[in-house]
């Protein structure tokens, strides 16, 4: 007579059940990864046409390698939970909640670009959101600061950059107008809000020759993408780049 306990036998008939339900689980990963990666190749690959197509923007230059290449590596399906990659690689803006989006890729790259960030740089950016920009930011830069005034955001782009080992981004939750002065100063900033003109507290803590990437205008319309460019102290020039609609910049009520 076989004497096998009943929850033992029980155990060894659901094991196999267990190794076939997480097998699945592996295998739909992998699938998602395979496609996630075709996907953000042929985000990459748009991004390159609209700059062929924005000579007049970019110059003959058009987009950096360096630029380029860190919106291949960066994994824009993890910046927006609980989507496709069909819908997280499409060149378009995503709402993330809390009326904030994520901007259309060609737009950060071309910002990062406008910005010109070299290996050794310190860039602030204003407006972490899911914390993408700061991520294509962390791969081009030494440091980058970046701040956030909705708590929920600053908290969820912290631990997300974190865990994703983005160990030279810090995120700060305060009103961004203010700038992080004991980070800065900097030598490029990155506003990811729309306002009618740059915060006087940004330009101080930029560096001379440092350039401030900003839309500026009103929020929930169409505003100027513009590079503001210091060029001595006190000193500024301003360029108008693009036609974009950014979110406005909110501000602490204190």
């Amino acid at each position: 007579m076989n004497c096998v306990p009943l929850g033992e036998r029980t155990i060894m008939k659901v094991l196999p059940l267990l190794v076939f339900a997480m097998g699945v689980v592996a295998w739909e990963a992998t699938a998602q990864d395979a496609q996630c990666v075709r996907e953000r190749a042929a985000m990459v690959e748009a991004i390159r046409a609209y700059a062929r197509s924005a000579a007049g923007v970019l110059g003959q230059q058009g987009l950096s390698e360096r630029v380029l290449e860190a919106m291949a590596q960066t994994k824009r399906h993890l910046f927006i939970p609980e989507q496709s990659c069909s819908i997280a690689y499409a060149d378009r803006p995503i709402p993330i909640g809390l009326g904030q989006t994520i901007s259309q890729p060609y737009i950060v790259a071309l910002m990062t670009q406008l910005a010109e960030v070299a290996p050794d740089h310190v860039v602030l950016e204003v407006g972490t959101g899911s914390g993408y920009q700061a991520a294509i930011l962390a791969q081009l830069a030494r440091t980058v600061c970046s701040i956030e005034i909705i708590p929920q955001l600053a908290e969820t782009a912290a631990k997300r950059l974190r865990d994703l080992a983005y160990d030279n981004v810090s995120v700060r939750l305060g009103d961004g107008y203010d700038g992080w002065p004991e980070c800065g100063p900097f030598d490029a900033i990155v506003v990811t809000a729309a306002l009618g003109q740059p915060p006087s507290p940004l330009i101080e803590q930029l560096k001379v020759g440092g350039r401030l990437v900003m839309p500026l205008g009103p929020g929930y319309t169409t505003q100027q993408l513009t590079v503001v460019e210091k060029i001595a102290p006190g000193k500024t020039t301003t360029r108008g780049v693009v036609l974009v609609r950014f979110v406005p910049f909110t501000r602490s009520q204190n």
